[in-house]
Order: structure tokens, then sequence, then C-alpha cells
């Protein structure tokens, strides 16, 4: 995961706070849940779509040097990096 491709996915991680925090992906609202490890270097995000059934999971780690390691749950790495990038946590009034 440390492609230049993926500039976009780390600077958008960087915009989730720990905790929780709603906001919308795809015109959907979820509920999205992010913890880091006390040095950083693990990230834990769970999200579910508030309306249905839908997750999103995953352990991002980061690596020695300027790497990254993303180990979705169940699920693909692009739909973990899609749902990383699309999310906006500034509005939260679709379901």
């Amino acid at each position: 995961m440390n492609d230049p491709a993926h500039d976009a996915f780390e600077r958008a991680m960087e915009r989730f706070a720990d905790g929780y925090t709603q906001g919308l992906f795809e015109g959907r609202t979820w509920g999205v849940t992010v913890k880091r490890s006390a040095d950083r270097k693990r990230i834990w995000l769970y999200a579910e779509h508030l309306a249905g059934s839908d997750i999103v999971s995953f352990n991002l780690y980061r690596l020695q040097g300027a790497g990254l390691e993303l180990k979705p749950c169940e699920m693909s790495s692009e739909k973990a990096v899609a749902f990383v990038v699309g999310f906006d946590s500034g509005s939260s009034t679709a379901t």
C-alpha cells in the first residue's frame, strides 16, 4: 500500500477522528468508529450503513518507513479504499 496512487487514501484517513462519527457515503448515512493504537502504528475502522446491513471494516498498519499495509475484513481492499476516500462527515441527512 505504499504506491503513490494511495496518497488520496492516506490523506482521507487523516480526516477521520478517533471515536464515533456519522456521515455520508454514496448518498447513504453511515456510522463509523475509528481506534488508533497508542503508538499510532495501527488504525482500526468499522463502519456500518445505518439503514441497511452493509459494513466496511479493516486494520491499517504503518510500516517502518513510509509504507502502509491495509488488511480489510472479509471485503476487497478496493471497497475499503473507496469508502475512506468517498466518506463525507460534513453532513448525514440521507439514509
